[in-house]
């Protein structure tokens, strides 16, 4: 299982990639928008929940990498939450990119792939997003992706402490027909 887009492999993370991941969620500005960067050891988890993903659910987090060099550039896909809240069960498009691809349309140009994985092959109806309030980047690519927020939907994190600065969360929904409206418009 895997695609491509224009510039960037999707593919199931192997072990191959440990070191990139627990780099990547080591590195404290890309994890500034989460309670603290990952250890070796949860980054370890987070590609077993990946690929636990992907055999339970039809699809998960993957690998990205760049097409031309297979340099690893970031995890980007598709999951469910591990929380309740009044927006789940729900499916998430969620991504990670390391430091030195930010600001060259990879998460947009990934996430957009990964929608119409998750709309015309694995038959979802919705999927949403979320992220701290304050995390302008991945609202901004939300909203490029045609994501609409949902203010209804805004929410504080339930895995984090009352106190803590991140746990208000804003929510973003995109349906099937409106993926499939905004791809026409594209063309």
């Amino acid at each position: 299982m895997g695609f491509v887009t224009a510039r960037l492999n999707l593919r199931p993370m192997t072990a191959d990639d440990l070191p990139a991941v627990a780099a990547m969620n080591a590195d404290p500005e890309v994890m500034r928008h989460f309670p603290a960067p990952m250890t070796s050891e949860q980054s370890v988890a987070f590609m077993d929940r990946a690929a636990k993903g992907l055999e339970r659910d039809g699809f998960g987090m993957l690998a990205a990498e760049w097409r031309d060099t297979r340099e690893f550039v970031g995890c980007i896909g598709l999951m469910v939450p591990a929380f309740a809240a009044d927006f789940t069960p729900c499916v998430e498009v969620a991504w990670r990119v390391c430091r030195r691809y930010w600001r060259r349309g990879v998460a947009t140009e990934a996430a957009l792939a990964v929608l119409g994985w998750g709309f015309f092959v694995c038959g979802l109806d919705e999927i949403v997003s979320f992220t701290y309030e304050g995390n302008t980047p991945s609202r901004r690519v939300m909203e490029k992706l045609g994501m609409r927020r949902d203010p209804n939907g805004d929410f504080l994190h339930p895995l984090l402490p009352a106190e803590h600065p991140l746990r208000p969360h804003v929510l973003y929904r995109l349906g099937r027909d409106e993926f499939v409206q905004l791809q026409g418009r594209a063309r």
